[in-house]
């Protein structure tokens, strides 16, 4: 089974909202005065009969105050009382970025959803899958220690618990004697008897439901008959019941997808310089070769995580046109998005730990390379990687190739498509049944033609200013519009296309719009392209 750490941080909201207000002042309202954290403090959110607490600090409970209890009882109890409105998107937001954090010790890492535990204040912790990964900080005692004591070093007082499952760490890491938990493997029943019925991560209705009937902690609903409970309860009950003892599965929804292969490293001391970041990668992406090549595969898409001393995390997300295990490739493709990232963000008081990750792998069977690799194999490879190489410094959406798309219409027979492994392979492009102009225009202008009437080739055009006499036409080639793509109504006119020569040998690529007496009375005439 899985091995879960809960992260519980009892006063979430207060601790994200006076760190919001040390780090930069400018997000407090002009009109409130600083908050005072000796003073009691509390945060309020809406609710049925007025505003409710839904935060409050270490002064504050102290004067007696509760979660969920309403504002004007509060004040009655507290004066004066500092109050302000609680910001759940921003404690969202704030939450999610420690997460993401805490990957430092697991890829997986789950933050509480709203309403998670049925409690006033929202989300205010998160999971962590440390299964397998434990043994890297030297067991779950000593990972869950590092991690409460780097928490407090944030100024966040946490505590923490590892379970089998995710609502027995839940449950753990808030009524279990001790802040930092470990229950053994088996032994979830046992831990989970002596907790109240809160632990099990209720709704307050069915909290008081199961007061009233007597049940005040868990151990006296594990033995109960199923039947009775099924009846008169809604599902949550037993359902909360069965995940918190491992018997129905409760998959966790990571902040960011579980890589496929995951390299970490911690530094000694911060680091700052692009170069010592740029070598640690190099033997990273070393380190992940040997798997891939084990396993036949080679990386489209890595993930360079950057923790920084302070807490904040930077991540960088590398595309690649072709699976690749170059180790050199790599890590240029790294330097040259370091170079864009520094330019816009600050590395704080440095970074402590690396991590590069594969996101998205292909499969990449051993070939031989050095005598038999052909041209076309060679230049697909070269391809790639200057396309790598333009991407990480113009960026994915501005390196562009044209590709051949089934149409008869000029305008629509070529687009340029998002860069793919497919696009780098050499292959020629659909021979046309009949002569294309070697540049077409963006848009066909119109023009003033002399020709027979009704499908008489043209013997005179003026275009942009000049007249031109033609001394020669070939055509025409009928195209008609691509009628699924309109309605019955708005269906294009059909073209009559000409390949025409001047006296100066000049050669025009023109149309008739609309069929006389069919389709139109006066057809328009247009330029659309040039021969050479």
């Amino acid at each position: 089974m899985s091995r879960i750490v809960s992260v519980w941080l009892p006063r979430w909201p207060i601790q994200r909202f006076l760190a919001a207000q040390s780090i930069d002042p400018q997000t407090i309202d002009p009109a409130d005065t600083p908050i005072d954290p000796e003073r009691p403090f509390v945060l309020v959110s809406g609710g049925a009969g007025g505003p409710r607490l839904a935060g409050l600090n270490a002064a504050a409970e102290q004067a007696g105050l509760a979660l969920g209890e309403p504002l004007a009882d509060a004040r009655a109890k507290a004066v004066p009382l500092q109050v302000r409105a609680i910001d759940a998107a921003a404690d969202a937001a704030a939450l999610r970025r420690l997460a993401l954090w805490a990957t430092r010790y697991t890829p997986t890492a789950s933050p509480w959803l709203k309403e998670f535990g049925g409690e006033a204040n929202g989300a205010d912790g998160f999971f962590l899958d440390i299964e397998g990964s434990a043994h890297l900080f030297g067991g779950e005692d000593k990972l869950i220690a590092d991690l409460a004591a780097r928490l407090d070093r944030f100024g966040l007082k946490a505590r923490l618990a590892v379970a089998a499952t995710p609502g027995a760490a839940w449950a753990a890491s808030r009524f279990h004697r001790s802040p930092l938990a470990v229950l053994p493997l088996g032994q979830e029943v046992a831990a989970l008897a002596e907790m109240p019925i809160a632990a099990l991560r209720l709704t307050p209705e069915t909290r008081n439901a199961l007061r009233r009937l007597g049940f005040k902690t868990v151990g006296s609903l594990i033995d109960q008959p199923r039947a009775p409970f099924a009846a008169r309860f809604a599902a949550e009950l037993l359902r909360r019941l069965d995940q918190a003892l491992g018997r129905v599965d409760e998959p966790l929804v990571p902040i960011v997808a579980p890589p496929v292969y995951h390299s970490l490293h911690y530094w000694l001391e911060p680091i700052i310089t692009a170069e010592a970041i740029v070598a640690r990668a190099r033997r990273l992406m070393q380190n992940l070769v040997h798997v891939l090549v084990r396993d036949d595969v080679g990386a489209r898409a890595l993930r360079l995580c950057l923790y920084r001393v302070d807490g904040a995390v930077e991540t960088i997300d590398i595309g690649l046109t072709l699976p690749t295990r170059d180790v050199s490739h790599v890590a240029r493709l790294i330097d040259l998005k370091l170079e864009a990232v520094a330019a816009t963000q600050d590395a704080g008081f440095g970074f402590e730990a690396i991590g590069l990750a594969v996101t998205r792998a292909e499969a990449m069977p051993a070939r031989q390379t050095e005598f038999t690799a052909t041209a076309a194999e060679d230049s697909a490879e070269r391809c790639a990687a200057l396309i790598d190489a333009l991407r990480q410094r113009l960026g994915s959406q501005c390196v562009r190739r044209f590709a051949a798309r089934a149409s008869h219409l000029p305008e629509r027979a070529e687009v340029l498509p998002p860069i793919d492994g497919k696009t780098c392979q050499v292959s020629a492009w659909p021979a046309p049944e009949q002569a294309r102009p070697l540049l077409l225009l963006p848009r066909a202008e119109p023009t003033e033609v002399t020709a027979l009437v009704p499908d008489g080739p043209p013997r005179r055009f003026c275009w942009r200013g000049v007249t031109y006499d033609v001394t020669g036409s070939q055509g025409p080639e009928r195209i008609a519009a691509e009628w699924w793509r309109h309605r019955a109504q708005t269906v294009p006119p059909t073209r009559d296309y000409y390949l025409v020569e001047d006296a100066g040998g000049h050669r025009f690529w023109l149309f008739r719009e609309g069929l006389y007496e069919r389709e139109t009375a006066a057809a328009r005439w247009f330029v659309q392209g040039l021969f050479a």
